[in-house]
């Protein structure tokens, strides 16, 4: 059975990565790995909290590995800190590296090679997989996911803090990726085929930051 950790960010296509992982019997999961920019104790880009990525975690029932970068993080701060933290579960056994992507050609090839430089490999479970088939998979899977970041250059920022569902589904612009594989959106999931137990949380402010990016805070519940 091949050990391997999974790349994490708490949303939609990380949750469905990771449910067909499972259905895999040749896998063994290690770890979950979640980049946290240390200064806001979020996560990096997604925008949710340490404390709910850690109940999220908790639920799913894996333990969680967390890359710490600071704020204004250089490219090579991730890679080092990265790359540390790869280095050790590699020197433990893991050999591979699980990833929600689906289609973007650069971003494949730029983790296939750091991953080479420590003799790991990247497994990716939704490749080429139609997106808006992909996002409708969600609902249909009883995935249940909320919008937490819009990228308002590219979607409204009325989409942000809303459960991801039919509905929002078919009000998304057609220049719009149906899972925001462009960064259009993020989101993190709360309930699922794969959950224990659903991770309790309410809707706190909205804020623009950037003048671009609309973050809906979730806050930690019950």
């Amino acid at each position: 059975m091949q050990k391997v950790i999974v790349s994490w960010s708490g949303g939609k296509d990380s949750a469905i990565a990771l449910y067909e992982i499972l259905k895999d019997q040749n896998y063994q999961v290690s770890a979950l790995l979640t980049t946290v920019t240390e200064d806001y104790d979020r996560i990096s880009m997604h925008g949710v909290r340490r404390s709910l990525l850690e109940r999220q975690v908790a639920a799913l029932g894996f333990p969680l590995e967390k890359v710490l970068i600071s704020k204004n993080a250089s490219n090579e701060e991730y890679e080092a800190n990265m790359g540390q933290v790869l280095a050790k579960y590699k020197a433990a056994g893991v050999g591979s590296v699980l990833f929600g992507d689906i289609f973007l050609e650069d971003l494949r090839k730029y983790r296939e090679d750091k991953l080479a430089t420590l003799g790991m490999q990247g497994i990716f479970p939704l490749w080429k997989r139609d997106t808006r088939e992909l996002a409708r998979s969600l609902t249909t899977l009883g995935f249940k996911a909320i919008t937490t970041c819009v990228d308002t250059s590219m979607l409204d920022g009325q989409f942000v803090g809303r459960l991801i569902d039919e509905q929002f589904l078919s009000e998304l612009p057609a220049t719009v990726d149906a899972c925001g594989e462009n960064g259009e959106y993020h989101s993190f999931v709360y309930a699922g085929p794969i959950f224990k137990q659903s991770v309790p949380f309410t809707i706190g402010e909205i804020v623009l930051r950037e003048n671009r990016f609309s973050y809906c805070d979730l806050l930690p519940a019950g």
